[in-house]
């Protein structure tokens, strides 16, 4: 199933994700660090979304609450309260 997150607070304006039996795929942001974030999909590709959920959730951007990770932590638990 695929997904489009809208962030919030954080230079990337969107996340697309596919997600199927558990696992990510396909993972793009839409503005921010381009490798950074890059590398964050490439590192998640194939993984459970709960292994990305424990492991992104709650991590930080300077001084801000949140981050682009934090935020596909976030999408990521939306979904699956979808699927």
């Amino acid at each position: 199933m695929h997904f489009t997150y809208r962030t919030s607070r954080v230079c990337a304006q969107m996340i697309e994700f596919d997600l199927e039996d558990g696992k990510i795929s396909n993972i793009v942001f839409l503005g921010g660090c381009n490798g950074n974030l890059k590398a964050i999909a490439k590192l998640l590709e194939g993984a459970e979304a709960s292994f990305a959920i424990e492991r992104l959730r709650g991590n930080r951007c300077g001084p801000r609450d949140t981050s682009c990770a934090d935020q596909l932590a976030q999408a990521l638990e939306n979904a699956l309260k979808e699927v």
